[in-house]
């Protein structure tokens, strides 16, 4: 097989799997371990795909935060079934604190039964629980993202460094072992890292989708969570490898 064709091969097999290792694509494409190596390392130099310890995936980069619209409509079974499983750590009289996103109001939506205080970034959420009078809600205030509609900047990163919550539940656009959750944006950074920072419990609600992608800044590395709740649909290489962390693992 000529070299090109080889390559369209392998681009194509990659746009139908969110991460694929050597082995699938030495079956999928007929070709030697050797081969296959080689050609991945010419995509890797060209910026077409990222290899990792997990597999490969086309370049992920993520510039921008998606607006909440655009979220709502991606993954909407997975980001329940999430949701629900994340609201079963919860009891009642916890102080939890809730990241701004889709998942996390799927999450709100399954709190409604316990006496809680809830503290938040997202509009959404805030007004959504407000209408539960067993449960006392804190908005962190500040200026508003018009992307997630929720608050960003000091004011509220202020509040939650002097906070000491039993659960932070975070949400996040892009994830893996290699970079740790990111952000397109500093400030979004910042606010994350100080929602989780004082909590007793620090959980990642994320679907298998946005691993392998990433933004420009850093959050935090995933072995600074205690649990990650994803989907079945993770590839298997890299569920090992997330078994080996220190955090513990929650597929649904």
């Amino acid at each position: 097989m000529k070299p090109q064709s080889r390559l369209d091969q392998i681009l194509e097999y990659l746009k139908g799997h969110n991460l694929v290792t050597v082995d699938q694509l030495v079956s999928a494409i007929d070709a030697s371990p050797a081969t296959i190596r080689r050609d991945l390392i010419k995509l890797d130099e060209q910026g077409i795909i990222n290899r990792s310890h997990g597999g490969v995936a086309f370049n992920r980069f993520i510039p921008t935060q998606p607006t909440t619209n655009e979220k709502q409509l991606r993954h909407p079974q997975e980001k329940r079934a999430i949701a629900r499983y994340a609201a079963s750590l919860v009891k009642a009289g916890d102080a939890v604190v809730l990241d701004a996103g889709t998942t996390l109001l799927e999450l709100a939506h399954n709190l409604t039964h316990l006496p809680l205080r809830v503290i938040t970034a997202d509009l959404r959420i805030a007004l959504f629980l407000s209408s539960f009078k067993q449960i006392e809600v804190t908005i962190i205030g500040g200026r508003i993202d018009d992307s997630s509609q929720s608050c960003i900047g000091d004011h509220g990163r202020r509040l939650l460094r002097g906070i000491f919550p039993d659960i932070a539940f975070i949400s996040c656009n892009s994830w893996s072992l290699e970079k740790g959750i990111t952000t397109p944006t500093e400030e979004k950074a910042g606010l994350k890292q100080d929602l989780a920072a004082n909590a007793r419990r620090k959980v990642l609600l994320a679907d298998s989708s946005k691993y392998g992608a990433y933004s420009l800044f850093c959050v935090t590395p995933l072995t600074s969570l205690t649990d990650i709740i994803t989907d079945k649909a993770l590839p298997a290489a890299v569920q090992q490898q997330l078994v080996g962390l220190p955090c513990q693992l929650h597929l649904i």
